[in-house]
Parts: C-alpha cells; structure tokens; sequence
C-alpha cells in the first residue's frame, strides 16, 4: 500500500508535551445557523472538538442540518444563511474575526473539504492533474515543474495506479472512483489539518467505497490528518470515527463515543437509524472496531 510522504500532509501541532492530550484543530461551540430569507433557526446548537488524528462522524437524515454546520465551519454557508449563535474555531481561532484574505489563505492550507459528486468541482476542461499541481501552485507557492511532481505523487498517495497516466487524463476519462481519489488529493494538496468529507462515498459502489475509507484511515493515522465524515450511512461512521454526532431536523438529539452511541443508543431516532442500517452490515463493522 502507498504511504503517505513524510511532509505531504503536517504532523500535529507542535508544543503539547508528549502524552498530554493535543488542543482541538477544529472547535464548534452551540453552533446555530439561521435563514435569513425564512427568518427561522435551521441548525439549533451543535459543538464537537476536533484533535489532530481524530475523526468525528456526523450523521442524519436528508435535510437535518449535516452539510450547513460543515459549510459555517469552511465559511462557505449559502445566501441567505448565517451563523446567528454560537462559536467556531480553527487553530484556536474565532472564525468570525477573519478577513476574506485570510479565509482564502486558510482553506485548503489548514481545512478542506470533500463533496459529494466530485464531477461537479472539476472543470471538465482541462487535465485533473493540472488541476492538482494549480492548487500546489496557488497554495504552496511552487514552480510549475514542481508542482506537476507533487501532483503526481499526490495522485499515488490516492492510490491511483498509473499516477503519471491519470494525472494526463480529463474527468470524463476517469470513473467516479477514480474521480473521488482526484479530488481527496486536491483536497490534501496544500497538506490541510482538517478534511471534511462529505458524503464522499455516497455514490460510489461498496468495493471502490471501502477503497476510500481505507485510504482516508491511512491519512488519519499516518499524518494526524482530523476528519469530519458527513454521512447518512452509518456503517462508514462505525468504521472511521472516534465520535459521532446524531442531527435530526437541526438538533442534535444524541452524542458520543461511536461505539457506545451505535451499541447502546439512546435516543429513538438513533435506534430508528441503526435498525435501518442493520441489513446492510452495520454489525460486522461495529464488531471490527470492537476488536481494533
């Protein structure tokens, strides 16, 4: 299996004295997000901390607030929407004291993200690698032919066989797997802290699915990379996160240790999940990370 190069993706903030627990890269505090245009409340108090190597799940219905909470983190909340209580913090900072500067100098450097229907964030256009060595360019300040040998290598930290060929290929030559790794190593290629993931595996078949959650976990592990994975799916949460948070109409109605939240549930709407996830498996991963 491909490795992780030593300085693609930075290590855990330095300072913390070893085995003392490091400070949160990304911090949420009863984060609430309103709709101006309907003047009502969409997302009613979300907090989770976030440590470099640690990965938090959050899971929900179409429409409970999963991808607002992860766009007020990233800035990127839709017209109309706002963060109307609460705080944020990315390295310690309040996201609200930032300039549009350095948001631009902040995503992808320090928080990325990844979404579903890669497709849709490449520009059908041009080569997907040119694409990649760009985002090197703009973020890490590199010459062209450099930036062309990260992307490359990029590409086989994806575990794309034949870097050099799909680096050379357009998006409509690409399958969707294919085209999901190419945007993870966008998403990585400024060697952020915090990569959101969100419903990243969605569309794709089980096969190429556990593939990415394979190389994602490998990410985690090898560069302290922290990760939050949206999903409707629960057996993906079992298998990636530490802790998961459970949205149901824009509150969190239950919150937890991954293990404890999916083996012992609390709450109804939980239970309700669970029982339509059992069919597809959801056991065996919970026995897996049981056992880890």
């Amino acid at each position: 299996m491909t490795t992780v190069s030593e300085g693609l993706l930075p290590l855990p903030a330095p300072g913390a004295a070893p085995g003392t627990p490091a400070p949160p890269v990304l911090s949420l505090r009863d984060v609430r997000i309103g709709d101006r245009a309907g003047d009502r409340e969409i997302v009613h108090g979300v907090s989770f901390d976030l440590a470099p190597g640690e990965a938090v799940g959050i899971v929900g219905e179409s429409g409970s607030g999963k991808t607002l909470t992860c766009r007020a983190a990233l800035g990127i909340l839709p017209a109309h929407f706002e963060v109307t209580g609460g705080s944020i913090e990315i390295d310690g900072t309040d996201i609200a004291t930032l300039t549009r500067a350095q948001w631009t100098a902040l995503r992808g450097a320090t928080i990325s993200a990844v979404f579903q229907d890669p497709a849709s964030y490449l520009n059908p256009s041009i080569r997907v690698g040119a694409q990649i060595a760009e985002v090197v360019r703009a973020k890490k300040g590199q010459r062209r032919r450099e930036a062309r040998r990260q992307a490359v290598e990029l590409l086989r930290t994806v575990q794309l066989r034949d870097p050099e060929l799909v680096y050379g290929s357009y998006p409509h030559e690409l399958s969707g797997g294919m085209l999901q790794r190419v945007l993870i190593a966008a998403a990585i290629a400024a060697g952020p802290r915090i990569l959101i993931a969100d419903e990243a595996t969605t569309a794709l078949d089980v096969t190429v699915q556990a593939g990415i959650l394979d190389m994602l976990a490998e990410l985690r592990e090898q560069a302290g990379l922290a990760l939050v994975v949206v999903s409707h799916d629960l057996a993906v949460v079992a298998q990636l996160c530490d802790e998961v948070v459970v949205l149901r109409e824009g509150e969190v109605v239950e919150q937890g240790p991954t293990r404890t939240v999916l083996h012992d549930p609390r709450h109804e709407y939980t239970r309700l999940l669970i029982a339509e996830h059992e069919q597809y498996g959801l056991d065996t991963f919970l026995t897996v990370k049981e056992d880890a």
